[in-house]
């Protein structure tokens, strides 16, 4: 059994790991290319209406897709149902959303922002439909189709937004990759899972997953409103400009955490779910994703922390230097939210989304305080961003707490283990890097950050081989031995 899972995990992290990679690299090509052709204005604009889309999103799912992941014996009449149900709400949905484009136009006082949305209603009818041939994917644990349908998909979008920005189309180039992107999947996903659309709700199915799926989407739309409301009262009370320069630090920071964490998570549900009537097995198992996540994440934190300026810069350009000092403070927890984001996997793999929903409650309300008062009393892009960097902080104690003692029902002492070589290495690369920091102040940013990236890369490789967490010097000594 054990054999089983490392080579389905290997394989499905494989796959993902192969198309997300990849596609890294048209992500930061599609985003350098139009930070440089379109102004703050325009991305906190798209920003506005990407945050508000979002919400009517959840409405869409409304945790439909991991139920289906989670409940392998779902007829093929069940699945036609739930099917029929996503696309009549999605039409409805996306009536409601063009119908209020007016009133949300009409708050930021801007008609740009009246036509985006109207543009962008397309994509909830198509995000809703795909809800279920795309969750047949997960549970049927086809991550290689996954990985290169996502591949396709980032090439064609991408190629699509910089062509309409060089050919001048202005912040209507920023939607076009979400709107290329939802048709796409559609057509690929209902392609290989083609379902039937019937004049009815599905609500006997319904009723069937309400309990799993009820706690998930109530989790969804306060995890909603826990990730979006800064930008939301930032556009409106601080001003666009400065909703651009805080969404280019905001998605610097979500960049590593997208590109580690969604290869993995995504395979662990499916995987896990495998487990669900023997916790102690699921826990053992995750602890060693978790120890993973933790070496990856928390150096990685510090090495972005040191090297904000240049990472900035070199992405985005001189015009993006106010988002500097925002996104070194943001960086700080994205060690702590790269491990953070693979907890939901392991309550929905349990079954538990109802302490899904009490840490997404908890969460939800920390970090709308936290936005408050950096907005409202301090009124600075840095004290916004130092504020919701406490409270992910103290997010993740409260999760782990409740999915240990909860979930889990054991001690966290076995948590707490898995943290503290990681701390470690962390701490040691800091202490290093600070001098470094102030001795190359004034020198050219790529040689800034190629000098801290082989510090920090030394420090690192040196501490897990003196400390035996993985024998690098074995391992190059077994690979030049097969080259022979």
């Amino acid at each position: 059994m054990a054999d089983n899972l490392k080579s389905q995990l290997f394989s499905g992290v494989f796959y993902t790991a192969l198309a997300k990679y990849s596609g890294v690299v048209i992500s930061l090509v599609v985003a350098g290319v139009l930070a440089r052709l379109l102004s703050p204005d325009d991305f906190g604009i798209v920003a506005i209406a990407t945050v508000i889309i979002a919400f009517f999103n959840l409405f869409t799912d409304m945790g439909v897709s991991p139920a289906i992941v989670q409940h392998k014996t779902l007829t093929r009449e069940e699945l036609s149902d739930i099917f029929s149900f996503t696309v009549w709400t999605g039409i409805g949905i996306s009536v409601l959303f063009f119908a209020a484009s007016w009133l949300i136009a009409g708050y930021y006082n801007s008609d740009i922002l009246r036509t985006l949305c109207q543009l962008l209603s397309v994509n909830l009818f198509f995000a809703s439909a795909t809800i279920v041939p795309g969750a047949l994917f997960y549970r049927n644990k086809e991550f290689k189709f996954i990985a290169v349908r996502s591949f396709v998909i980032q090439i064609s979008a991408g190629a699509a937004a910089v062509t309409a920005a060089l050919c001048g189309a202005g912040l209507y180039a920023l939607i076009i990759n979400p709107i290329v992107s939802g048709i796409l999947i559609f057509a690929i996903s209902y392609q290989r899972y083609p379902q039937r659309l019937r004049l009815t709700l599905g609500l006997t199915v319904l009723r069937k997953i309400f309990s799993y799926s009820a706690y998930q989407f109530l989790f969804n739309v306060i995890n909603y409103f826990s990730r979006n409301l800064d930008k939301l009262l930032i556009g409106k009370y601080m001003g666009m400009s400065d909703l651009g320069y805080y969404e280019k630090s905001y998605r610097l920071m979500m960049l590593p955490l997208q590109n580690i964490t969604q290869v993995i998570t995504p395979v662990m549900h499916p995987i896990f779910s495998d487990f669900q009537d023997d916790k102690r097995k699921l826990a053992t198992s995750y602890e060693r994703i978790l120890r993973f996540l933790a070496f990856i994440g928390l150096p990685l934190s510090v090495l972005l922390f040191f090297t904000a300026e240049e990472v900035t810069l070199i992405i985005f350009g001189d015009q993006w230097l106010p988002s500097v000092p925002v996104f070194r403070i943001l960086s700080l927890s994205v060690g702590i939210q790269i491990i953070l984001s693979s907890s939901g996997s392991i309550f929905q793999a349990a079954g538990d989304t109802k302490s899904l929903f009490v840490c997404g409650l908890f969460s939800s309300a920390l970090n709308v305080a936290g936005m408050l008062l950096g907005i409202f009393y301090f009124g600075t892009l840095t004290a916004v961003a130092s504020c919701i960097a406490v409270t992910f902080t103290v997010n993740f104690a409260q999760c782990y707490w409740q999915m240990y003692r909860v979930t889990f029902r054991r001690s966290v002492l076995p948590f707490v283990r898995q943290l503290l070589s990681p701390m470690a290495v962390s701490l040691l690369m800091a202490a290093i890097l600070l001098p470094i920091q102030y001795a190359t102040e004034g020198i050219n940013i790529f040689l800034t950050i190629i000098v801290k990236s082989i510090v920090s890369f030394t420090i690192f490789g040196g501490y897990i081989q003196v400390t035996r967490e993985y024998d690098l010097l074995g391992k190059i000594r077994s690979m030049a031995g097969k080259g022979k």
